[in-house]
């Protein structure tokens, strides 16, 4: 369970930050790993185990090879060396003429080179008779003295002939050709023991040790002490080699069985796989081995052919997930660019299915969410422009609750100047086309200074700025506006001045105040406004634009808010309806970093086109200054 929830996090989106990061791992490239290592691992273990029970068996038939070679061997060569015994005790006890015995000995094709008896003696044996083959001496450019000194040589290893043991050695270090010299008990008479040696070319007896077709095994006779006596390779019998220190040769020595197989490493780091059999001549053994990577080459050949063949698997497999990876990543690739163009706000994205399977459903239900964004913004859209589009993103996200919020805002009031004289003078259709191009000018200016357009009454207009969201200069907002429509006026009336359409001038009030903002009405019929005290000041305030002759006020309350930002003009304290104490009120000319700022309220009332007339109001504003707020 650990291993897969390591390769489940391995191929998860790692969350870096709290944002989420694209892996570069794409689907193709997992579908070609996961693929990849399943076909790796299951065919892997296949070959592993098909190799790992081929290798056994093949292990077990080496082994009995080994063990039926050294059986035959050692009774091939026993055979051999009884028959030498029987044709040595014939002529040990025929007739002593040297002659006949030559002939009986040297003639045919036995390779017999010496024979002699000997008798025990002290301190050496002594010979009793003795014949050399003078034709092999010829053949070999040998000398009797070099024959006849091998029983000297060997005396040693006949010496135990005399307590009744046959003994065998390997005479042929000196010579050209191999040489085996055999020794055997031999009682001419009772209580007279002799001893029969006896020189004879190896030919026969190696040809038990040759392997059949230049096989790989090889067949060893070493003595007691661990010469090689015969081996299939002549050169190692003509070197008179020693295996004493080998592995297998020295298990044999300390063997108590008779025959026995092992597994064991030469010291040049070379396996064999080996059998022995002790043979009942003086501790001599007959060994057969073969080295582990031969006998084994079939099958590391079978392993090396199935690896080839996995990878070739592979690669096919590779290839061909590589093409259907890019069957489920092309659809993919596809609906990610189109979710992208739908994170932009474009749903004008309809992608046809490429398949009828899950990519295909998936593709088919994005399809129907983009056609339900699309209706959900055109909804908005067409909200928007019944409601603020901050209040209509509130409203459709469901955040929007029945209830109220004390919050601070500036609230504004503007009015256009004798419109119902002029609704008198104009068809309906008109009124309706002028106003919405007045309202749209207006509602730019709120929009662009982050305020919200809370109704429209007729021809005026009411909006408030901090009630949805405040950006912290609420009151130099909506001032900014109010000036903003100023300037939107003058261009407005560029184009007019006739009797179908004429100039138009506003008012504006502003008042900065607490309020309480929320959603009023029912749950059937709602509708997100401000209400307070300060929102009927902002609206006294507006009508007092006719009485001082300006087109912008604002109170006492909005000038605190903005001080050092704008020219204004302290106006009379005048009582309004629902105050018990007068209002001051302030005149904006227009901001102080404006170079082009009216420098009185005559100088403005010009630039704007307002007529006042001061006598009817009371008062003559034409020299009044302004006064930094």
């Amino acid at each position: 369970m650990q291993f897969f929830d390591t390769i489940k996090r391995f191929l998860s989106p790692r969350p870096v930050g709290g944002a989420f990061q694209e892996s570069r791992l794409t689907i193709r490239i997992k579908l070609m790993t996961i693929i990849s290592v399943i076909v790796a691992l299951s065919l892997g273990l296949m070959i592993f185990l098909a190799t790992y029970f081929f290798l056994a068996d093949s292990r077990i038939r080496v082994e009995e090879n080994n063990m039926k070679l050294t059986n035959v061997t050692s009774a091939s060569v026993s055979s051999l060396i009884n028959s030498v015994r029987q044709i040595a005790e014939v002529a040990a006890s025929g007739p002593a003429e040297g002659a006949r015995l030559e002939r009986t000995l040297f003639g045919g094709d036995r390779g017999w080179i010496f024979f002699g008896e000997y008798r025990a003696g002290d301190p050496a044996p002594r010979q009793v008779r003795s014949l050399i083959n003078r034709q092999y001496l010829i053949a070999n450019d040998l000398a009797e003295r070099d024959i006849a000194g091998l029983t000297t040589r060997y005396a040693g290893a006949f010496q135990r002939c005399f307590q009744g043991s046959v003994s065998l050695v390997n005479a042929s270090p000196g010579f050209r050709s191999p040489i085996i010299g055999l020794c055997f008990p031999y009682e001419r008479s009772a209580g007279e023991k002799s001893a029969l040696i006896v020189f004879q070319k190896m030919d026969s007896f190696l040809a038990a040790f040759q392997s059949e077709g230049g096989g790989i095994t090889q067949n060893i006779m070493v003595s007691e002490d661990g010469s090689v006596v015969a081996h299939s390779d002549t050169r190692v019998v003509l070197a008179g080699a020693s295996m004493a220190d080998s592995p297998i040769v020295d298990a044999m020595r300390r063997s108590r069985v008779d025959n026995g197989l092992m597994r064991y490493t030469e010291k040049g780091g070379e396996a064999y796989l080996g059998a022995y059999g002790k043979m009942a001549f003086a501790g001599v053994g007959i060994i057969s081995t073969v080295r582990e990577d031969l006998a084994f080459e079939a099958v590391y050949g079978i392993r090396r052919r199935n690896l080839l063949l996995m990878g070739a698997v592979i690669c096919l497999a590779l290839i061909v997930v590589y093409f259907f990876a890019s069957g489920i990543s092309r659809p993919i690739k596809r609906l990610t660019g189109a979710a992208r163009l739908v994170e932009e706000g474009n749903y004008d994205v309809n992608l046809p299915p490429e398949s009828r399977d899950e990519i295909g459903v998936l593709t088919n239900t994005f399809n129907s969410m983009t056609r339900g964004l699309r209706e959900r913004e055109n909804l908005k859209v067409s909200f928007g422009k019944f409601v603020n589009k901050e209040l209509a993103e509130l409203s459709l996200s469901g955040e929007l609750h029945l209830g109220g919020e004390r919050k601070e805002c500036a609230i504004f009031f503007s009015d256009v100047r004798g419109f119902t004289a002029m609704s008198e003078r104009l068809r309906p259709e008109e009124v309706v086309e002028f106003l919405n191009q007045y309202f749209s000018e207006m509602v730019r200016c709120v929009n662009e200074t982050h305020g919200t357009v809370d109704k429209f009454i007729g021809d005026a207009l009411m909006a408030v700025w901090g009630a949805l969201k405040s950006y912290g200069n609420n009151t130099e907002n909506a001032i900014n506006a109010s000036l903003m429509m100023r300037a939107a006026l003058l261009e407005f009336n560029r184009s007019r001045g006739t009797g179908r359409k004429p100039a138009i001038h506003i008012g504006c009030g502003i008042n900065t105040g607490p309020v309480v903002a929320g959603q009023i009405g029912s749950d059937e019929k709602l509708e997100y406004t401000v209400i307070g005290d300060a929102v009927n000041l902002a609206s006294r305030v507006e009508s007092l634009t006719k009485h001082f002759g300006v087109d912008i006020l604002i109170t006492q309350h909005s000038l605190e808010k903005v001080k050092n930002t704008y020219r204004v003009v302290k106006m009379d304290e005048m009582r309004v309806k629902g105050k018990a104490k007068p209002v001051v009120v302030y005149a904006v000319l227009g901001r102080m970093d404006d170079p082009g700022c009216p420098r009185s309220v005559e100088e403005l009332r010009e630039r704007v086109g307002i007529e006042f007339d001061a006598k009817a109001h009371g008062r003559s504003f034409k020299d009044a200054k302004y006064s930094p707020a």
